[in-house]
C-alpha cells in the first residue's frame, strides 16, 4: 500500500476529514504532529512528532522513518505545515513546491515583493519595524490602508486605518498580538514588523485550485457576499459558484496563475484571496495549501469525493483525471464570535439544521471555552453548510440558519 505522511497540527479542524479520505482510499497513513504522543513508541510507523518550526529537522526525521516505512507522499494541511511538507518532500525526492516558494506564500512581505517583481496586480505595501513605533509610519503612508502581521492567518491582526489616529490605534492592537508568547515563538523575527498596504476597494472572492507541473486547475471560485470593508476583516460566508461575470472570473484565474508563477509554486493545492474592482482583480493572499477550517466540506466531486480525497489522490499520483464538481450551489458560514467571554451554551441548533437547503451545522466551540473575536482571535464558533439550486438560495439558507442560533456568552 502507498503511504502518506499527513502533517496535522493539534489545533487543525481538518484531521477527521483527511483521515477519512485516507481510509476511503485504503492507503497507509503516518500522522505527524507537533505534540508527542504517548503511543508513538508503540506505533512508530503510524505516529510521528515533528517540530513544524524546524523544516530541516523535520525532514531528517521523516527520512529516517522512510528507511523502514517508505513514504510516497507528504501533505501539509494548513499554513503552518506547508513549508515543512515541502522540505520533507524535497528530502525524499517527491514532487512538491520548492520550500522557498512555500515559505514565500506564508510570509506576506515576501509575497508582496515577489508579486511586484512578477508584475502581478496586488496592493502597494511597505514593511515597518515594530520598534520604530507608529508615529513616523502613520505620516509616511496613504489612506485608507490596511495594517497586518506578516505571518498570521485567518485575518488575525488585520485592521484598516483611515487616518493617522486610527493607524496608531491599529498599530497598538497588532503590537499586543505580536507580543503574545505563542505568536512570538511562531513568528520569530517576523513578529518584530508590521506590513502596511493600500486598501483595495471591490468585492472579494476566494479561489481554490490545484497545481500540476506548474499548471493551475481551478476547482472553485467563491463569492464573499458580506462586505469586507473593515475596520476588521472577519470572513463569514463563502458561496460557490461565483456570481461574477465570465470576464471577471477569467481575470481571477489569470491573476492567480500569474501569482503562482511569480512565487515559484509548482505542485499541490493553492488557496487565493482576491479583490475585484474597477481596475480588475488584485491578489491579496496566496497560500500553498487548501481552504481552511471546515470550509472544504462545501466541495464535492464525482460520487461524493471530498476535497481532501482529491488532494491525497493528487499527492499520491493515483489518478490524474479530475472528477466533475457537484453542479449544485454550495455555501459555508464561518460563525463569527459576537463578543468576548466564556461560552455557556448554544441554543437553536436543531432549528438551524431544519432550515431548508441547510446541509449541516457544526459547533466547534465547546461550553466553557473562552471566546476571542477578531482581530485578536483566530477561531470561529462553528460552521453552517448549505447546498441548493442557486447561489442565492444557498446564501439565504445560511443567513436564516444563523438567525436561529443563540449563543449564551458570559462576559
Amino acid at each position: 500500500m502507498p503511504r502518506v505522511l499527513l502533517l496535522l497540527p493539534t489545533t487543525t479542524y481538518r484531521a477527521p476529514d483527511f483521515l477519512e479520505a485516507a481510509r476511503r482510499l485504503g492507503v497507509d497513513v503516518t500522522v505527524a504532529s507537533e505534540e508527542p504522543s504517548t503511543l508513538e513508541a508503540l506505533n512508530p510507523e503510524g505516529l510521528l512528532s515533528l517540530d513544524f518550526r524546524d523544516p530541516e529537522g523535520a525532514a531528517r526525521r521523516a527520512v529516517e522513518l522512510s528507511r523502514s516505512h517508505p513514504i510516497d507522499a507528504v501533505v501539509g494541511v494548513d499554513e503552518d505545515t506547508a513549508v515543512v511538507a515541502a522540505a520533507i518532500s524535497k528530502a525524499l525526492g517527491l514532487p512538491s513546491n520548492p520550500p522557498e516558494a512555500a515559505a514565500a506564500a506564508r510570509d506576506k512581505a515576501t509575497l508582496r515583493r515577489l508579486l511586484d517583481a512578477g508584475g502581478v496586480p496586488n496592493p502597494r505595501s511597505r514593511v515597518f519595524p515594530l520598534d520604530a513605533g507608529p508615529d513616523e509610519p502613520s505620516r509616511a503612508v496613504g489612506y485608507p490602508c490596511v495594517l497586518k502581521p506578516t505571518f498570521l492567518a485567518a485575518s488575525r491582526g488585520v485592521i484598516r486605518a483611515d487616518d493617522p489616529e486610527s493607524f496608531r490605534a491599529a498599530w497598538s492592537r497588532i503590537a499586543a498580538i505580536l507580543a503574545e508568547p505563542d505568536v512570538l515563538r511562531k513568528g520569530g523575527r517576523s513578529a518584530r514588523e508590521i506590513l502596511v498596504e493600500d486598501y483595495v476597494p471591490g468585492v472579494e472572492v476566494a479561489l481554490e485550485g490545484i497545481l500540476t507541473d506548474g499548471r493551475l486547475e481551478v476547482l472553485a471560485i467563491f463569492d464573499k457576499p458580506d462586505p469586507l470593508e473593515g475596520p476588521f476583516f472577519e470572513e463569514t460566508i463563502y458561496v460557490t459558484p461565483s456570481r461574477l461575470r465570465q470576464r471577471e472570473l477569467a481575470g481571477v484565474r489569470s491573476v492567480t496563475s500569474d501569482g503562482c508563477r511569480a512565487l515559484g509554486l509548482f505542485d499541490g493545492p493553492v488557496h487565493a484571496e482576491l479583490r475585484v474592482g474597477p481596475g480588475g482583480p488584485s491578489l491579496i493572499e496566496l497560500a500553498a495549501r487548501s481552504i481552511g477550517g471546515l470550509c472544504s466540506r462545501t466541495l464535492k466531486f464525482g460520487a461524493g469525493m471530498s476535497l481532501e480525497e482529491l488532494i491525497l489522490r493528487h499527492a499520491l499520483k493515483l489518478d490524474r483525471s479530475r472528477p466533475v464538481r457537484d453542479a449544485r450551489a454550495a455555501g459555508v458560514m464561518m460563525i463569527p464570535i459576537p463578543r468576548a467571554g466564556r461560552l455557556e451554551a448554544v441554543r437553536g441548533i436543531e432549528r438551524a439544521k431544519g432550515t431548508p437547503d441547510v446541509e449541516d451545522v457544526v459547533i466547534s466551540a465547546h461550553p466553557g471555552q473562552m471566546l476571542v473575536p477578531l482581530p485578536e482571535g483566530s477561531r470561529y464558533l462553528g460552521f453552517l453548510f448549505s447546498r441548493a439550486a442557486t447561489p442565492e438560495r444557498a446564501e439565504a439558507a445560511l443567513r436564516k440558519a444563523h438567525a436561529e442560533l443563540v449563543f449564551d456568552i458570559r462576559s
